[in-house]
C-alpha cells in the first residue's frame, strides 16, 4: 500500500514535471498522441492490455515513428513507458497523479478503461480535492464526451464536483494510420507507420485547465461542426473510396488504386462535394465551400500517398459500425433529409458499402462483416436501410424505392 504522504508528493511532482497517462499503445496512440505530447515535453504513460508492447516500451523507453510520403521519415519518440491494464493499483496511480489524460483504444475497450478513470479520478479528488483533470478522448466516436459523461458520471459520487474537476475533450483525429503487414510487425512489436499529416483538432472550451502549448494541437470553440466535417468528409470520402473501389474491381489492394481510375476518382470527389455542401449548410458559421472544397482535394491527395500503403480493406471493413445511423454515410443521408439537401451520390456509395467483402493481406474478412453479408442476403437490402442504417419505412419512403445497380454506381 502506498502512504497517503508519498501519493501526494508523487502527485504534485508529476504534475509539475508533465505526465499524460495514455489508454491504448495502438497505432493513434503511439503515432499521433503519444507522439505529439512526448515531442512537447512529456513524459507519456501508456496503458495497455498487450503485454509484448508495455514489456518493449518498458525494455527500451522509446520507439519508431516511421512517416511515410515521398521519403520516409523516422521519428524517436522517448520519454515513455507502459503499464499494463490490468494492474488496476498502478493504473489508478497514474491517473491521480497525471497532468491529463487521453483515451484511444476503441469504443469497445471504453467500458473496461472508464472504471479505472473513475477510481483515480476519486484517490486524486481525495489528495488533491481542487485539482481538475482534463480528459482528451482521442476516439473516432460521435458526442463522445456525452457518452464519457453518462459513462463516468455515476461511478462518481453524487457530491463529486465533475463539471468543475473534470474536463471530457473531444477531438476530430485526421491522421491515417493504415493497417502494418505481418512482416513489419514481426520486425519491431513497437514502430507504427503513419502519414505527415500532424494536427489534432480539440474542443478548445473543454479544458478544466490550461490548454497544453505544444505544437500539433489546434483547438476549436465549435467542436461539434469539426467532428462532423472529419466524419462526412473524410470518413465518407475514405468508405467511399473503397466501396466503389471493390465494386469496380474486388482485386484492389490499395486505396491509390481505386483513385488512378479516373470514373472512381470523379465520384468520390463529387460525394464528397455533396457531404460538403450538406455540411456548409448546417455550420454556415464555421466553414465555407470554398474551405471544404481545397479540404476535399486535400483528403484525395492523402488518400493517394502510395507510401503509406493503405489498403480497401482496412477503409472499408467494420460494416455494422461504418453503415450505421450515426456514422459517415448513413449519418451524412439523415442530415441531409433534415435539411432537406440532395444526398444521391451518399446513397450510392452506401448501396456499394452493403456489398463489400474486400479481404485483408491473409485473405480474411472481419467475422462481424461475414455476418452482415448472411443478414444482406437472407433478409434483403431493406435489412440494411431499416436495422443498421436508421431509416423508417414510412418517414423515409423514397429510400426504400431506389433502385440497387450491381456496378460502379454512378449518380
Amino acid at each position: 500500500m502506498i502512504k497517503e504522504k508519498t501519493i501526494l508528493q508523487n502527485a504534485q511532482s508529476g504534475i509539475e514535471d508533465r505526465k499524460i497517462v495514455l489508454f491504448g499503445a495502438g497505432k493513434i496512440g503511439r503515432s499521433f498522441i503519444g507522439q505529439l505530447f512526448s515531442r512537447g515535453g512529456y513524459e507519456v504513460v501508456f496503458i495497455d492490455v498487450f503485454k509484448p508492447v508495455i514489456d518493449a516500451l518498458n525494455s527500451r523507453k522509446e520507439y519508431a515513428v516511421i512517416i511515410k510520403s515521398n521519403q520516409d521519415e523516422v521519428l524517436t519518440i522517448n520519454h515513455v513507458r507502459g503499464i499494463l491494464a490490468s494492474d488496476e493499483p498502478a493504473v489508478v496511480f497514474e491517473i491521480a497523479t497525471a497532468s491529463i489524460v487521453a483515451v484511444s483504444i476503441g469504443q469497445q475497450g471504453l467500458p473496461n478503461a472508464i472504471p479505472l478513470i473513475a477510481k483515480g479520478l476519486l484517490l486524486r479528488y481525495k489528495e488533491m480535492p481542487h485539482s481538475p483533470l482534463d480528459i482528451i478522448i482521442a476516439e473516432n466516436l460521435r458526442h463522445a464526451a456525452d457518452y464519457f459523461r453518462t459513462e463516468l458520471k455515476p461511478l462518481l459520487p453524487t457530491d463529486y464536483p465533475f463539471d468543475t474537476l473534470v474536463g471530457l475533450v473531444e477531438t476530430s483525429i485526421g491522421k491515417m494510420v493504415p493497417i502494418m503487414l505481418q512482416k513489419d510487425m514481426e520486425a519491431d512489436v513497437l514502430q507504427v507507420f503513419a502519414e505527415p499529416y500532424n494536427t489534432l483538432i480539440l474542443d478548445k472550451l473543454a479544458f478544466r485547465n490550461p490548454i497544453p502549448d505544444i505544437a500539433g494541437l489546434a483547438p476549436k470553440e465549435n467542436m461539434k461542426a469539426w467532428v462532423d466535417r472529419k466524419l462526412f468528409i473524410h470518413n465518407l470520402g475514405h468508405a467511399t473510396t473503397a466501396y466503389l473501389g471493390f465494386m469496380y474491381n474486388p482485386k484492389f489492394v490499395y486505396l491509390y488504386e481505386a483513385l488512378a481510375v479516373s470514373e472512381i476518382k470523379t465520384v468520390v470527389r463529387d460525394t464528397m462535394l455533396q457531404a460538403a455542401d450538406i455540411l456548409q449548410k448546417r455550420y454556415p458559421e464555421e466553414f465555407t465551400l470554398e474551405d471544404l472544397t481545397v479540404h476535399t482535394d486535400d483528403l484525395i491527395s492523402r488518400f493517394q500517398n502510395r507510401a503509406l500503403g493503405d489498403t480497401i480493406y482496412r477503409v472499408g471493413c467494420d460494416l455494422m459500425r461504418k453503415l450505421s445511423a450515426d456514422d459517415r454515410l448513413a449519418g451524412a443521408i439523415h442530415l441531409a433529409i433534415d435539411l432537406e439537401m440532395p444526398y444521391n451520390r451518399i446513397f450510392n456509395a452506401f448501396i456499394a458499402g452493403c456489398f463489400f467483402k474486400a479481404t485483408d493481406e491473409a485473405g480474411n474478412r472481419m467475422k462481424e462483416d461475414i455476418d452482415f453479408s448472411i443478414k444482406i442476403q437472407k433478409f434483403g437490402f431493406e435489412w440494411a436501410l431499416t436495422e443498421v442504417a436508421g431509416f423508417d419505412t414510412n418517414k423515409h419512403e423514397a429510400i426504400f424505392k431506389t433502385r440497387i445497380n450491381n456496378h460502379l454506381i454512378r449518380s
